[in-house]
């Protein structure tokens, strides 16, 4: 008799054999005690989680001949007939070799006959993903509608693939990854069945390597008995997954502890003579620096290991190491694959945690602009005191009398007087500060008033040349109007509708007690665009009044009497239309009576 594989021999036959799955199996079972099944079932997750066994368990309850329930019988000949897998009215079909819609108008065409020996027929289709979309397409009215005595069972690893219009119709269950816990008390059972000696270590790094998939977890215990010779003890399990011992892992982290660098070298050696999978290594510090953590942190949490002294290395190393340390790990688990060979890349992961080994976090800088910077900048900084004549200053008034030093300062500013400096960095003289303000400065802060005028320090002056020159004309004739009773403001107008944009650039002078370079030359441009404008209005206005009266269109300027043109190709047109036009000034005398 053929070798039955452990995967296959072990299959749960019952709801109660499986392993996890807690939440499909309540459901499934209710579903089941109390008639409400529906159609069409999704099963998706992983591969070997019990999406074709939980598939067949159901079919076997649906048609077992004691009758529907969540407990098959697992005795009749529907019940063995299921479990061989010779079943007649289970019909289980590989979507991934019948892709095409010719397979499921097949499955259509018979999904009408009645089932030849149980009550349902039931159609199991695994790696449903792998259908085309026409094939969803023609399924899809059958699935929704099927006949009484018709049950779907989809089961699928990646069900991203599966159509919408399909999920809207099934049942969708999701299967969970195993827990290693799990998968590891399956294998002892198992092997007491089988009568095998095991080690717990081997089973647990067993269990490990078969991330979350029970069937991956029986295929590997059948290679490590084989590799055994019907024993499971670590060192060979561990030297056929291509594992690191625990104890050389402490090795390593020992050594980065201790910043010695050759003694991590020589470790590295020694689980180099293994031929180990150094991707798995780096996999197995990084669980090991897990460990650490947890004990340094959250000691309750804490998992106890024989083969690494956490509670010796918690209380040498820091926490912020840990961390760091661990990170190094996931990145260089990240770059093996593009370093020049796996070793170098497992050596260099090792290598940056050794340079970082004395590392301190409290020795960096602090980053600009953050917390921790302002409050070394606050400590560090010298007490900042006043003089006594600051202190007992007053608040500046916000009136136009209180304001008067400001108005004095705008002043000098335009005072085209002998004694100011010329230069771009030059300031007011005394006895210009000191003077009563001019009729400009005066008009403009009655007009604005105080709650526009900034204090401010000395105000930066125009520099020489054509800009001041032109300032200078503007605030003699602002001066001059101010003087005569009129409004300073409309006096940068010389229309009135332009009185508005004079507004808007007074305004933004007077509103400003410190007149920059930029400030002052926006203004100048504003203001001149401003007599730009008045001028050419002024000229159009002229041009409008000496312009003769409208003519008709397409009559010459001279004047004289009218007559029609000849009809030409281009004058008449195609309706015949005749053009008037003007004869020239010589014939015109010649005609006249």
């Amino acid at each position: 008799m053929s070798y039955l594989v452990l995967a296959r021999k072990w299959r749960p036959r019952r709801f109660a054999e499986l392993v996890g799955q807690e939440h499909v199996v309540r459901a499934l079972t209710h579903a089941l005690e109390s008639g409400r099944v529906h159609h069409a079932f999704l099963f998706t997750g992983t591969r070997g989680v019990g999406k074709t066994t939980i598939a067949r368990i159901f079919a076997k309850s649906l048609n077992c001949e004691s009758g529907q329930g969540a407990e098959p019988c697992g005795e009749c000949s529907v019940c063995r007939d299921v479990d061989a897998g010779r079943f007649v009215d289970l019909l289980e079909i590989d979507a991934a070799s019948n892709t095409g819609v010719d397979d499921v108008r097949e499955l259509i065409d018979n999904a009408q006959y009645m089932p030849a020996r149980g009550r349902t027929k039931v159609y199991l289709i695994d790696e449903v993903h792998m259908l085309s979309k026409p094939a969803f397409n023609a399924l899809l009215k059958t699935l929704e509608e099927p006949p009484g005595h018709v049950k779907f069972l989809l089961a699928t690893t990646d069900p991203e693939k599966v159509l919408p219009t399909v999920l809207s119709r099934c049942l969708q269950f999701n299967l969970k990854r195993l827990t290693v816990e799990q998968i590891q008390t399956q294998m002892t059972a198992i092997l007491g069945a089988e009568g095998i000696e095991a080690e717990t270590s081997a089973l647990a790094q067993l269990a490990r390597a078969a991330d979350g998939s029970l069937r991956d977890g029986l295929s590997l215990l059948d290679q490590a008995i084989a590799y055994g010779g019907g024993a499971l003890r670590e060192p060979e399990v561990r030297a056929m997954l291509g594992t690191v011992d625990r104890a050389q892992v402490g090795a390593l982290i020992e050594a980065l502890v201790a910043a010695d660098g050759e003694r991590l070298l020589a470790t590295v050696d020694s689980i180099a003579s293994f031929a180990p999978d150094f991707g798995a290594a780096l996999d197995a510090l990084a669980e090991a620096l897990h460990r650490l953590q947890l004990t340094q942190l959250v000691p309750s949490a804490a998992v106890e290991d024989e083969r690494l002294d956490l509670k010796s290395l918690a209380e040498r190393v820091p926490a912020e190491r840990v961390q760091l340390w661990y990170q190094m790990a996931l990145q260089g688990r990240r770059e093996l694959p593009m370093a020049p060979s796996e070793r170098i890349g497992f050596e260099m992961a090792l290598l940056r945690m050794l340079a970082f080994a004395g590392f301190d976090p409290d020795a960096l800088p602090a980053r600009p602009g953050s917390a921790a910077a302002r409050s070394e900048s606050a400590r560090s900084a010298p007490a900042r005191t006043e003089s006594p004549a600051r202190l007992a200053e007053p608040a500046a008034p916000r009136s136009v009398a209180g304001a008067s030093d400001a108005i004095a300062r705008l002043s000098a500013v335009f005072d085209d007087s002998p004694g100011r400096a010329r230069g771009p960095t030059a300031e007011a003289p005394a006895s210009s500060r000191a003077q009563a303000p001019s009729p400009v400065m005066a008009a403009l802060a009655a007009r604005s008033g105080s709650a526009a005028l900034r204090m401010a320090p000395e105000p930066e002056t125009f520099g020489a040349g054509r800009g001041r020159t032109r300032s200078l004309r503007s605030a003699a004739r602002v001066r001059g109007s101010a003087a005569e009773g009129r409004d300073p403001v409309s006096a940068y107008s010389r229309r009135p509708a332009l009185g508005q944009r004079s507004d808007r650039a007074a305004a933004a002078y007077r509103g400003r007690a410190v007149v920059s370079r930029s400030a002052a030359a926006r203004w100048r441009r504003q203001l001149r665009n401003c007599r730009r404008r008045a001028r050419a209005s002024d000229a159009q206005g002229r041009g409008r009044a000496a312009r003769a009266p409208a003519r008709p269109r397409g009559l010459a300027r001279s004047a004289g009497p009218l007559r029609p043109r000849r009809p030409g190709p281009r004058a008449g047109g195609a309706f015949g239309v005749r053009r008037l036009r003007r004869d020239p000034p010589e014939a015109q005398s010649a005609v006249a009576p």
